[in-house]
């Protein structure tokens, strides 16, 4: 659908609780915010104004897309038709979805004296995982890496997915494996 200044199209995902909006707009140049809660949706203004909609329970924010979370007691109908009229409301206000402060740590490059191991997970999560997940409305983030094990977050669509572990197990893991032989397993934090 078109609405106003932005087309807004909607996409269903893997995730049942979970409908991707695909917009016109780029929200970030890479990467993804994920805001489990409206209490930690401070820092970004699109995710305030979309948790103010009645059965928003999570609000994650790709490159040119928001994925919303129903809650139990949500109706698609209602979010279908508000959240379009949200983004597009957002858009006009000419604020941007998140904080500067945010933007800055979320794309922030990792620290200093990560292993090469480290460095080689990233890449691979960042250049192959992570876009094929956002194309259902996902997110893929690096936790940590220890002792053979890596430690990632799920988020948008893949957070509460029924096929959350396949995905992370059968394809995650075994690509990450493949690129890396030091891994012995992944797992969600």
């Amino acid at each position: 659908m078109t609405t106003g200044k932005i087309s807004v199209r909607l996409e269903f995902t893997p995730n049942p609780n979970t409908l991707k909006f695909v917009v016109d707009q780029a929200f970030l140049d890479r990467g993804a915010a994920n805001f489990a809660t409206a209490d930690t949706a401070g820092e970004s203004p699109l995710a305030r104004r979309l948790f103010d909609i009645p059965g928003v329970q999570g609000v994650m924010i790709g490159t040119g897309f928001v994925t919303i979370t129903k809650s139990p007691s949500g109706d698609w109908d209602v979010l279908a038709e508000r959240v379009p009229a949200a983004l597009e409301a957002h858009v006009a206000s000419g604020e941007p979805a998140l904080s500067p402060e945010y933007l800055a740590r979320l794309q922030a490059p990792p620290a200093e004296g990560v292993s090469d191991v480290e460095r080689k997970i990233r890449d691979v999560l960042d250049s192959e995982i992570r876009p094929a997940v956002a194309m259902d409305g996902g997110d893929i983030t690096f936790d940590r890496y220890e002792n053979g094990v890596v430690y990632l977050h799920l988020q948008g669509a893949c957070s509460s997915c029924p096929s959350s572990v396949m995905t992370l197990k059968m394809g995650v893991e075994s690509r990450l494996k493949d690129a890396v032989p030091e891994i012995k397993e992944v797992v969600q934090v």
